[in-house]
């Protein structure tokens, strides 16, 4: 494997045995096949229909319920029970419910199920987040998943990949929720179709480990497989308090790239991406001047619901009130954030300015439930999507950023960078 490799080349090329460049087919072992309660049951029926007996790779499945839980209807009810009852049948160790359960995208990390070098697929769009652990991970149908349950394997094209060359350090409340929306903007929400988003350069360094997995969750609203960083102090000093022996891997430098993005984050502003696209973005200075009000604002999700982004949101509210015609949702990633946030006092603060706050749950990013919109309602969300009726009604508005910017607006109701 001497030829100059991208990190996908490099990930895929050690699972292969051989060395792989772009464009290649493969057909390899995973070593991670999550589902959650949504796309969960069409991967069993799917199993079932072929007659499937045993699940091929037990080990490998996790099975997280978090999409419409704490169950908020009937049928909701039916589809958790059934796919409860595929996972005692089968022996599935790694099933999360409620009460042990957490946004899957954040539970997984922190439990370390996922780690450097894996090949991880996911019957959800967002399962690039583990890229952010320097893992190929990657969304795939639930059809696709109930093959993976039957064999173990899956079919895979080496993607080509776009370096995002980054350089600089945040300065001020910017962060890595407007890295990402900036370089969706600059991208479309389809530029970087079948494409692997590859960071480097000397300001990765200054990204957190929760920062890379908000960045690598929206590789995909740019049309991208996967978002991947490379293993480096931050990686390696995660996975050690997990018990994990990481996996060094980086890009080379001069490896062949589809294109290069370069981004200075010390000139990044802080993003909102107005409906109904994710790179329909402007800058805080520039959205302030539009004097969007703003109904409901949710802080949380798989993308900004770890504690780094809770204590973010505290710091800006602690001491001030909700603006009277807005309300404020505050969904933790896990039980486990949950209960830090409790311990460092965060949810005292929380409640002190009257946020609600809920269980760990997907359920308003998706408009499932515990934050739906109304005809003409505005809402401002550190989620990853804002397509037409994304939160509810279809006559709503979804405005997307960082836990600093939907802070600042709940206070002030309307969609702002500072206390007004």
């Amino acid at each position: 494997m001497n030829e100059k490799q991208t990190l996908s080349e490099k990930i895929l090329s050690r699972k292969a045995k051989k060395t792989v460049k772009a464009g290649d087919y493969l057909l390899l072992d995973v070593d991670v096949a999550l589902a959650n309660d949504v796309t969960a049951p069409v991967a069993i029926k799917e199993f079932n229909k072929t007659g499937g007996k045993n699940i091929f790779c037990e080990k490998q499945v996790v099975m997280v319920m978090d999409h419409f839980v704490p169950n908020k209807d009937i049928l909701a009810a039916k589809q958790v029970q059934f796919i409860r009852n595929f996972a005692r049948e089968k022996g599935i160790k790694k099933f999360y419910d409620v009460g042990r359960m957490g946004i899957e995208h954040v539970l997984l990390p922190e439990k370390g199920l996922v780690k450097s070098g894996d090949l991880i697929v996911g019957a959800d769009s967002h399962t690039c987040t583990y890229g952010a652990l320097g893992a190929f991970s990657t969304g795939m149908g639930s059809t696709d998943l109930a093959g993976v349950y039957l064999t173990g394997k899956a079919w895979f094209k080496v993607p080509e990949s776009i370096n995002i060359h980054l350089t600089g350090d945040f300065v001020g409340i910017s962060s890595a929720k407007d890295l990402i929306l900036k370089i969706i903007s600059i991208l479309g929400v389809d530029g970087a179709n079948y494409n692997s988003l590859e960071f480097s350069g000397s300001g990765i360094k200054n990204i957190s480990m929760e920062g890379r997995f908000t960045v690598s969750n929206m590789a995909i609203e740019s049309g991208a497989k996967t978002g991947i960083f490379p293993v480096d102090d931050i990686t390696i000093e995660h996975e050690k308090k997990l018990g994990i022996e990481s996996l060094l891997l980086e890009n080379d430098s001069d490896a062949n790239f589809a294109k290069e993005i370069k981004i200075n984050l010390s000139d990044l502003k802080p993003q909102v991406a107005y409906p109904y696209l994710p790179s329909n973005c402007k800058d805080i200075d520039e959205a302030e001047k539009d004097e969007v009000r703003i109904d409901q604002v949710v802080i949380g999700s798989c993308t900004n619901g770890r504690i780094e982004d809770l204590r973010v949101a505290a710091k800006i509210l602690k001491g001030k009130k909700v603006n009277e015609d807005t309300r404020c949702l505050i969904f933790p990633g896990t039980q486990k954030i949950y209960r830090q946030a409790m311990r460092e006092g965060l949810m005292d603060i929380f409640i002190d300015s009257e946020c609600a706050v809920s269980t760990p749950t997907c359920g308003p990013c998706l408009g499932g439930h515990m934050g739906i919109l109304a005809n003409g309602e505005k809402a401002i969300s550190t989620t990853n999507r804002n397509f037409v009726g994304r939160m509810g009604h279809t006559k709503s508005e979804v405005y997307l950023s960082s836990p600093a910017i939907a802070a600042y607006s709940a206070i002030n109701g309307y969609i702002s960078g500072e206390f007004k």
